[in-house]
């Protein structure tokens, strides 16, 4: 427990910010999910001769606001930015494959 009051406010300004970076964190993992899901409906449209290009519509836009939410968190020291780089370069590759 904090015993002086620069510590105890320190310990507030603390939970305030985890509790910030936590629903940041899981919007920006919601995003990157939804993403994922987005190329599996695209690839299961073009198996099954669906609607493909809707499907890849979705994947283009839901790859949008995941890029800017892993930039904004990179930026906002969320996450590292070279992690940020990576994950972005590594759904780039997901979806270049898909579309092979």
């Amino acid at each position: 427990m904090p015993n002086s009051a620069s510590a105890k406010k320190r310990l507030r300004q603390n939970e305030t910010r985890r509790q910030h970076n936590r629903v940041h964190r899981s919007d920006l993992r919601t995003s990157l999910r939804r993403v994922l899901e987005a190329i599996e409906a695209y690839q299961a449209a073009r198996a099954e001769d669906g609607d493909a290009d809707a499907a890849l519509a979705t994947v283009n836009s839901a790859y949008i606001v995941a890029q800017k939410k892993l930039d904004k968190a990179g930026s906002k020291n969320l996450i590292h930015r070279n992690k940020a780089a990576r994950t972005k370069s590594r759904l780039q590759a997901r979806i270049k494959k898909a579309k092979a």
